[in-house]
């Protein structure tokens, strides 16, 4: 697999990306969960995509990872929706790219974002949403029940200070993504913490930092981008896992069925078992998906996956 670095400006800053050259036309624009970036977020994932002929443009978001922006580890939805503006604005200029090719790829919260983004771009040849946070409500009110008062509590009251601090040019107060229940974090759902595991076995990511502002932290359970499904006219694929407690399956089942081109592949799991055990399973459903959808090519979904 060759890879190459290459950096394209988003608003007043650049995102930093890898750009995997490929043989078939095709191109999958890819980023990272929330606050993910994209080596532990995108490259198991983009590798496959790769070896099978596609190109790929994994990208950080701004003030993550590689990319600019100030101040750091700050998730703010209107500008990562610019974000994919510029990333699939980039991906149409790539060498030996069909600009009527071109997929977006997600998962979690980012995932979520895909709805939004495929709906905004209705020349996109297709989109895949994996595991994707498709309602922060209800995701928020189902990981309450995995937190203990006193803590969310906490949570709450320094997302409050650190929206505060803010306005006054304050540095972010940070929080991790994922901890132990009674410990203030983003998610202490059991299948969260099965993060560091899924993403980074081996510990070779050291520039992913676990920690997210807590004033953006507080703003995903108020995000419902699954609302978007209804107006994506291009075809989508929702892969969800069935026992999934970190962005819940109900409401990304129901995403898939208002898109109008919708394709639904439901896995035994939790939310990062398309990183583990069910990797082999959701890299064959979603390469069969962009080969059909990219390419034109008639690819049977395996028949053990649940499929609609």
């Amino acid at each position: 697999m060759e890879r190459e670095k290459i950096r394209f400006a988003s608003g007043s800053s650049e995102c930093a990306a890898w750009y995997y050259p490929g043989t078939n036309g095709g191109c999958v624009v890819m980023t990272g969960g929330f606050a993910v970036t994209k080596e532990p977020g995108t490259d198991r994932f983009a590798q496959r995509f790769s070896d099978a002929g596609f190109a790929v443009l994994a990208f950080d978001h701004r003030h993550l990872g590689e990319s600019g922006g100030q101040p750091r580890q700050v998730q703010r939805v209107r500008e990562q929706l610019a974000d994919w503006r510029a990333a699939i604005a980039r991906a149409r200029t790539l060498p030996g790219v069909n600009p009527a090719r071109i997929a977006i790829w997600s998962f979690s919260a980012c995932g979520g974002q895909v709805f939004q983004v495929a709906a905004a771009h209705p020349e996109l040849a297709a989109a895949i949403a994996q595991t994707p946070n498709a309602d922060g409500l209800a995701a928020a009110r189902n990981a309450a029940r995995y937190q203990r008062p006193l803590a969310m509590a906490r949570f709450t009251g320094r997302g409050i200070a650190d929206a505060l601090g803010a306005l006054a040019g304050r540095p972010p107060r940070l929080v991790p993504l994922t901890g132990e229940p009674g410990t203030v974090a983003l998610l202490t759902t059991p299948d969260a913490r099965d993060g560091s595991r899924a993403l980074d076995p081996d510990g070779q990511y050291s520039g992913w930092r676990q920690e997210i502002a807590t004033r953006s932290a507080l703003r995903v359970g108020f995000y419902r981008p699954g609302r978007y499904a209804g107006r994506v006219r291009c075809p989508l694929l929702v892969l969800v896992c069935d026992q999934d407690r970190s962005a819940l399956a109900a409401p990304a089942v129901r995403a898939a069925g208002r898109a109008p081109h919708g394709e639904l592949v439901r896995l035994p799991g939790g939310h990062y078992t398309p990183f583990l055990g069910g990797h082999e399973a959701a890299v064959a459903a979603e390469l069969s998906f962009l080969r059909r959808h990219l390419l034109g090519q008639p690819d049977a979904v395996p028949a053990d996956l649940a499929r609609q």
